[in-house]
């Protein structure tokens, strides 16, 4: 089962239908207005123009050659497009909490609050699809589980936002009531099963715990773990070999302090298995309840046949009082410090996180889905070293424009470099 893509629903632990009628997203209904994009250049150096209609994309052209809709044009000229990115590994029901005073608070209102505008600031960014870990079954029991589903609710057509149901424990005499919710949690309309093994007394138990349910449920599977136990991955590794619809963990920054020879075993092993890593360049993550952890080891990952793909983590919360959940930054980070090419980079966050999420792959070619962004620029190393102006598009509609506009004041060398210069002040009284 992917993200977007619901089994039909289990009773709900009420009675009823879940609280969001199901796992993942319901299937909004797509524009069906046909939208023209025009002078897009693309990462082979093309410029085309895009025709949009009914979620998809129709046609792809040489400027000039496909019919223009009226009023639906978008001139991107100037504008390198994209398929859109996609965020992996969000923590909503937590985010823009750093800078509060006093305890964080968790009541309904405040946490759908907090993951509508965590969601909106990274569709701003160009994520359209995003998927979040929710705590539960602590002493807030469901409630947070139940806002981050309403939340989705009100951004449908906005973005694709999917919720993972994350327990502290699962095992013994204590973990009963996590048990419980998590089941509950699914039934309600959770799309993803989740959770932290390293926290739980008993990780292997954890994880069989978590198996368990995803295998009945028909759920994909996405675990936090520092990856700094070689034996408890080969475990993990052993437990989730051919698990459909497959297992995510991450973001695995203590792979990167193991000696070489012991971490690529354990790539080696997570690759058999098939099990993808979800890497968080971007900084630390707070379900892991520890601070400065290094980024997992990408190229050896890779090497070793690991599908990778990059999240942004926490959104100024406890684990990065500064995070800014922007999937351009996590690439640029990958590709400035991790040793990627910038394409590789990039499809870490696009193309590799969807296929993480089990979302359909977006090309810029006719029939693929309309998830796109335009960033300002020519190729893809400016855009992810100077992603400013963004044009961000959901199911072949516009949903969030970002401008930058820079000038400068008047100077002989602007004016040599016909440089953009700032509007001349009126003289004052």
């Amino acid at each position: 089962m992917s993200d977007s893509q619901p089994p039909q629903p289990s009773p709900s632990p009420r009675g009823g239908r879940g609280g969001d009628g199901g796992h993942g997203p319901a299937p909004a209904t797509a524009d069906t207005a046909t939208l023209l994009l025009t002078g897009a250049r693309l990462t082979d150096g093309r410029t085309v123009d895009v025709r949009l209609g009914g979620g998809r994309i129709q046609a792809v052209g040489t400027p000039g050659s496909l019919p223009a809709p009226t009023p639906g044009r978008v001139d991107l000229t100037g504008f390198l497009l994209l398929p859109a990115p996609a965020e992996p590994h969000a923590h909503g029901d937590t985010a823009l909490t750093a800078d509060g005073e006093g305890p964080v608070s968790h009541t309904a209102d405040e946490v759908q609050r907090r993951s509508t505008e965590a969601a909106l600031l990274q569709l701003g960014h160009g994520a359209t699809a995003i998927r979040s870990h929710v705590r539960i079954a602590d002493v807030h029991g469901l409630g947070p589980m139940e806002a981050v589903l309403q939340a989705r609710r009100s951004l449908r057509g906005l973005a694709d936002l999917t919720a993972v149901a994350v327990p502290r424990l699962l095992t013994g005499v204590a973990g009963a009531d996590g048990l419980a919710m998590l089941r509950d949690a699914v039934k309600m309309g959770a799309a993803v099963v989740g959770g932290c093994p390293d926290l739980d007394p008993d990780p292997a138990g954890f994880v069989e715990a978590v198996l368990e349910i995803a295998a009945e449920h028909g759920c994909p599977v996405d675990l936090h773990t520092d990856g700094d136990d070689p034996g408890r991955l080969a475990r993990l590794a052993s437990m989730a070999g051919g698990l459909r619809p497959g297992v995510t963990i991450g973001p695995c920054g203590g792979l990167s302090r193991l000696p070489l020879d012991v971490a690529s075993r354990a790539a080696d092993q997570l690759g058999a298995a098939g099990v993808r890593v979800t890497c968080l360049p971007q900084g630390d993550c707070a379900a892991l309840e520890r601070r400065g952890l290094r980024t997992a080891p990408v190229r050896l990952l890779r090497a070793a046949g690991v599908r990778v793909a990059a999240g942004s983590g926490a959104l100024r919360d406890a684990g990065n009082p500064v995070g800014r959940g922007d999937p351009l930054e996590a690439a640029y980070l990958l590709a400035s410090q991790g040793g990627l090419r910038a394409a590789e980079a990039y499809d870490a966050v696009s193309t590799a996180a969807r296929e993480a999420m089990g979302l359909p792959e977006v090309r810029v070619e006719a029939g693929f889905p309309a998830e796109l962004l335009a960033v300002r620029g020519e190729r893809l190393a400016g855009v992810l070293s100077l992603a400013y102006s963004r044009i961000v598009i959901h199911r072949g509609r516009v949903v969030a424009r970002t401008s930058a506009v820079r000038e400068y004041c008047d100077s002989a060398v602007a004016v040599a470099l016909d440089l953009p210069r700032q509007g001349r002040m009126e003289p004052g009284p």
